[in-house]
């Protein structure tokens, strides 16, 4: 080797053990596969506030900082994402809904926004122009009390089925109400039900009846399986249905959806679709199944973190009342406008204690779907026995919707730890008419009281119990801050939530409802890379922005798989 080039390596390797010496020559640290710069990132992580910038390498956020400081991390390969000043905020959680549900109202008539019965009574017309003899029809979403004038000849508001039996005459129809908890059906579905003026409604559930005995075609709560279709959907209706509902959440926002009851059927394909990778976002389910069948299964169902964090099932759901909308939540006095009525039962409270010594048995939550104060008393009370049992473990049980409690009952959710999972949606949504089945008092002290729970310590999550509402975050964010109805008035605005209140109620809360806190619900090193892009900042702009603004990308575990063109 030539003197002169000895000389030159000599000074390069001299010069490099200098900068090696002052820290200049550090090794290149792995490149992430995702990079977010130039927005404002909201971590929600204790200690962090705001950053500029973040990096993921898998699904994992690996960085979190200024740009100087992620941009180190830029390799090749890298993905980088300009957010152009927008707001990134850990991925939207949907704390309560019916995942194959939402899939499945895109398969179905939806009725939600019609103004009148005449309207529906047209819409089936139409389906049964297109439909073959026989061939059942279905729809979602009527709710009489948002129709612009009541049915002719309606009966507690609601409408006779004459109407809709003339043009489906060799189609049986069955229309689902917004709360899924009462069915409208035609006589082609109650002849297939055997259904006649003396068929006894089953326990938990009532036939509405006109005044010479005769169905009007209502079926409240559990008598609603008298006119449902029996044969299930098959495998490749529910593979179409977990696409659909894929679809309209990633398009809105949402990286994990808790699923508020699937029967065992649905939990095994959910499982093999997660099995082949199938899952774009990640589900936290519960069973909603019978104590006879629970018993054979959920020493082998369980799920934590299934799938790399796609499935999770680890929870048990029961009704044990019915909804608002259809005087079916369980009250302890009758209700205003219905003054013979306490509404029901759906699910006996003996029923409900043994699914809890399931629960505790074999690891899993409670979920107990609670809406009436009635019911919200019932449930507490076995939560709080269980807990009495087992005073040392961490349940996190959960009242789901808790829409109305006794002033007793509020500050028992926070003493028990229970979560009281609700949906600010269903207040501005059901506002305008809560007064008329509770009374002005009843609703002032009880009706969605999330700020009175927050205050006295307890964990509030929110959702939309989609498809019941639209399963879009935006709205549901807007109505936990406003408590504006479509009507313009505010339903009792002392309890709105303050906007960083509502962003944690869904996520980070959310994700602690679910023992999930250490993987999501903020943005944190080692946590999953799960974020919402927002076109505009929702905690600073004034509050009738918050309606304008728009997903631009959503990200699951460091890919993105949504964004807007």
């Amino acid at each position: 080797m030539p003197k002169s080039l000895v000389t030159v390596l000599a000074h390069l390797l001299a010069f490099c053990l200098s900068l090696l010496a002052l820290g200049a020559c550090q090794p290149m640290p792995e490149p992430a596969d995702l990079v977010l710069t130039g927005g404002k990132i909201v971590t929600l992580a204790e200690g962090r506030g705001v950053v500029s910038a973040l990096a993921a390498r898998g699904d994992r956020i690996v960085a979190l900082g200024s740009e100087d400081e992620v941009r180190r991390l830029v390799g090749p390969q890298t993905r980088v994402v300009d957010l152009e000043g927008r707001l990134a905020i850990p991925g939207f959680i949907e704390g309560h809904g019916h995942f194959l549900g939402v899939g499945q109202a895109g398969m179905q008539l939806r009725l939600s926004g019609v103004e009148s019965w005449e309207q529906i009574v047209e819409m089936v017309a139409e389906a049964v122009a297109k439909a073959q003899p026989g061939e059942w029809i279905e729809g979602r979403g009527w709710h009489q009390e948002k129709w612009i004038h009541p049915p002719a000849g309606a009966v507690d508001g609601l409408p006779t089925h004459h109407a809709l039996s003339a043009v489906s005459p060799d189609n049986p129809v069955v229309l689902r109400h917004a709360s899924g908890h009462a069915s409208l059906a035609n006589a082609k579905a109650m002849e297939l039900g055997g259904v006649t003026a003396t068929t006894t409604a089953p326990e938990g559930g009532e036939i509405v009846r006109s005044e010479d005995g005769e169905p009007i075609g209502v079926f409240r709560e559990t008598a609603a399986s008298l006119v449902a279709r029996k044969t299930p959907p098959s495998e490749a209706e529910l593979r179409q249905m977990v696409a659909l509902a894929t679809q309209e959440c990633l398009a809105k926002g949402i990286t994990t959806f808790q699923d508020a009851g699937s029967p065992l059927e649905w939990i095994d394909l959910l499982t093999t679709m997660a099995d082949e990778g199938a899952l774009r976002l990640r589900l936290w389910v519960m069973i909603r199944d019978s104590n006879e069948r629970l018993r054979d299964r959920l020493a082998d169902v369980r799920r934590v973190g299934y799938a790399d964090n796609f499935l999770t099932v680890r929870a048990i759901k029961h009704s044990i009342d019915g909804a608002l909308g259809s005087h079916g939540a369980w009250l302890l006095e009758p209700y205003s406008d219905m003054p013979g009525s306490t509404g029901l039962n759906t699910t006996s409270v003996g029923t409900i204690e043994e699914s809890a010594r399931l629960a505790l048995e074999h690891g899993y939550q409670l979920c107990v779907h609670s809406i009436g104060d009635r019911a919200n008393r019932e449930t507490l009370d076995i939560f709080e026995a269980a807990y009495a049992e087992n005073p040392d473990r961490d349940l996190r049980w959960r009242v789901e919707h808790a829409q109305h409690l006794h002033p007793d009952e509020i500050p028992r959710f926070a003493s028990l730890g229970a979560i009281a999972s609700m949906q600010a949606v269903h207040c501005t949504s059901d506002g305008p008419w809560v007064p008329q089945r509770l009374g002005e008092k009843r609703s002032r002290e009880g009706a969605y009281v999330w700020r009175k729970l927050m205050d006295s310590g307890a964990v509030v999550t929110n959702g939309t119990d989609a498809p019941v509402e639209d399963v879009d975050p935006l709205p549901n964010f807007y109505a936990a801050v406003t408590r504006r109805m479509s009507n313009g008035e505010v339903f009792y605005p002392d309890q709105v939530m303050t906007r960083e209140e509502a962003l944690r109620a869904y996520t980070w809360n959310v994700a602690y409802s679910g023992f999930e806190e250490d993987l999501k619900g903020s943005l944190e090193i080692g946590k999953l890379a799960d974020i919402t892009v927002l076109s505009k900042d929702i905690l600073t702009i004034p509050e009738e922005e918050i309606l304008e603004t728009r997903v631009v990308h959503t990200i699951v575990g460091g890919k993105v798989e949504y964004s807007r063109e």
